[in-house]
């Protein structure tokens, strides 16, 4: 059986251009995966089926899971005959703005390309990735990307030296619909995005660094669980911001002391809880 690990992601910063003629938006972004996860298992079955199996049970059906998506796109491309049985231990929540869903398909697409030996370079699997969904294509490679169009046109950096600080990720008790967050958003133009894009992207703790998430002009008035935790955050020495349109929130902290002291005054407002690095 193979196994893949399906990171988390954050934004570091996040902007929304300008509505598309399609009705989707330009956003300006900086994604970057972190060290918690799902993990994806796979092995081959001979029936040509794909199916899905949790360790918790899913409120969806397998079919409409991004990772059965995933192969079903795989099968038609390359003319594949032979079936598989996926495992997900679910660790990341859904609807948090952690791209985890996404993260399953995008290990999906890395296992199936070693599982029926398809040789597909990473840009062949962001491409397909892309069709499935505007942050698949980023965590097919994961790491560190500069993000345009609808996210899925990338510039790969350098990741963050993971030794840089602790990250707190929480979640609390409530969910941000994306057709929400981006409906009653006003368009910011480029020129914030375009000054993020030439600065130098080091340690985002440096005071000079631009942490910014436009979704929390239109998500935060309307969701006070997650404004109470920003500022429980904070008032422990982070650097808070939302993470995609929410609801989950990430705090950098200059040391572990620090967020182990963050993660345990808020523990009890949080449906998922961790302490991550880059």
């Amino acid at each position: 059986m193979l196994s893949e690990p399906a990171p988390a992601k954050v934004n570091l910063f996040l902007s929304v251009i300008k509505k598309r003629e399609d009705g989707y938006h330009n956003i300006g972004t900086m994604f970057h995966t972190i060290s918690c996860s799902d993990v994806l298992f796979c092995e081959s079955n001979k029936r040509g089926e794909i199916s899905i199996s949790y360790n918790k049970p899913q409120d969806y059906p397998p079919e409409k899971d991004l990772i059965y998506k995933a192969a079903v796109k795989l099968k038609e491309i390359y003319g594949v005959s032979g079936g598989v049985n996926f495992y997900l231990e679910k660790n990341l929540p859904l609807g948090a703005g952690l791209g985890g869903g996404s993260s399953d398909a995008a290990a999906a697409l890395r296992l199936l390309n070693r599982l029926w030996k398809l040789n597909a370079g990473v840009e062949e699997l962001e491409n397909v990735g892309a069709t499935l969904g505007a942050d698949v294509a980023f965590l097919v490679q994961g790491g560190a990307a500069l993000a345009e169009g609808i996210g899925d046109v990338l510039t790969h950096k350098n990741p963050i030296n993971k030794e840089c600080c602790a990250i707190v990720v929480a979640t609390p008790e409530c969910a941000v619909p994306t057709a929400d967050a981006y409906g009653s958003i006003v368009p910011a133009g480029e020129e914030r995005w375009q000054n993020f894009k030439n600065s130098v992207l080091t340690d985002p703790l440096d005071g000079s660094y631009d942490l910014y998430n436009h979704f929390e002009e239109s998500v935060l008035e309307k969701y006070p669980l997650i404004v109470s935790l920003k500022q429980k955050l904070n008032a422990c020495g982070g650097k808070s911001l939302l993470s995609g349109s929410g609801a989950s929130v990430f705090s950098l902290f200059a040391s572990l002391e620090q967020a182990a002291r963050a993660r345990d005054a808020v523990r009890k407002e949080c449906r998922f809880l961790r302490i991550a690095s880059f």
